[in-house]
């Protein structure tokens, strides 16, 4: 427990918030504050001054994250060190994914790197955005695969693909049937969106304020698939990734319809611990995923760009 505990105290120093350190440890944010406090009463000194906003550490909390933060790194290479021992005799490649990441792409990177490393597995679990970075964080994932990669000083973010934005719209939608819409059109629609705590949310906030479009929100949602299911339901449209909706234009349940005038991508990024040295394994990963795939833009039945419906693009 005591190491646990120190992990703990090093999230809630480090990201400066107990609920993001909650989350981050997939605890409650009193059972955060009870871990602390527990801390201070064993070592008999107050290590966070909680009488400024944001709080702040004290002098020995300084020093007791510091001391800790080298401590667990050490604990994290150690671990580390035993899976790679472990790695060299069947080599795992774990990944920490977002929701939104395709299964149907990921199926076939995994496929194309069996095929050059047969003795190799590849673990991927799906998982919410602020997971996937602990994960990456702590050890337990050799790469996470994100969207909007955060800037870290622990963290390398390299760039992987990026994804084009559509407006997606039940089929009887009067914009269904439009070959391009400009987001001056999408103003005073009623809208169903992300969370305002994702960073995706803001990206297309931004968009929609830069081009003068204000919406009516009628849902919000931290995951695509939510959002899919509302705008098949008719709730609202919304802006989505279009590797994200294929299933749904392949079955008739969603339209997309590409921006007109307006470049709008969702930048995706394979992340890994700075100073964590990758296996061969992992590397020869990296290679797949990054490797041109030139099939991803290829004219799909059913969808934008094929001789069913020749007036669309599935690029913006």
């Amino acid at each position: 427990m005591q190491i646990e505990a120190l992990k703990v105290f090093c999230d809630v120093a480090r990201l400066r918030s107990f609920s993001q350190a909650a989350n981050a440890n997939g605890l409650s944010q009193p059972a955060v504050s009870q871990i602390v406090l527990h801390l201070e009463r064993h070592l008999g000194l107050q290590l966070i001054d909680r009488s400024t906003r944001p709080f702040h550490l004290t002098p020995q909390g300084q020093i007791y994250y510091d001391g800790c933060k080298g401590l667990f790194e050490q604990y994290l290479e150690i671990e580390a060190s035993v899976r790679r021992s472990q790695a060299e005799l069947a080599p795992i490649v774990q990944v920490a994914a977002i929701y939104s990441v395709g299964l149907s792409d990921m199926h076939q990177y995994v496929e194309r790197f069996a095929r050059r490393l047969p003795n190799a597995e590849v673990h991927i679990e799906y998982l919410h955005p602020d997971l996937v970075y602990q994960r990456v964080f702590d050890g337990t994932a050799d790469l996470g695969l994100v969207s909007y990669p955060r800037k870290s000083r622990d963290l390398t973010a390299l760039p992987w693909r990026e994804e084009s934005m559509v407006l997606a719209c039940a089929p009887d939608h009067p914009l269904a049937r439009q070959p391009r819409v400009r987001p001056a059109q999408l103003d005073r629609l009623e809208w169903v969106g992300f969370d305002t705590n994702l960073v995706i949310h803001k990206r297309l906030d931004s968009f929609l304020r830069e081009h003068h479009a204000r919406v009516n929100v009628q849902a919000r949602f931290d995951n695509i698939e939510s959002i899919k299911r509302a705008v098949e339901l008719s709730t609202g449209v919304a802006l989505l990734p279009l590797p994200t909706i294929e299933r749904e234009l392949s079955a008739g349940s969603l339209v997309a319809v590409p921006l007109a005038g307006a470049k709008l991508v969702r930048p995706l990024a394979i992340i890994h611990r700075r100073q964590r040295r990758l296996s061969a394994a992992v590397l020869c990963f990296v290679e797949v995923l990054r490797q041109p795939d030139d099939s991803r833009d290829a004219p799909r039945p059913g969808h934008p760009g094929t001789s069913s419906a020749p007036e669309r693009s599935s690029r913006p």
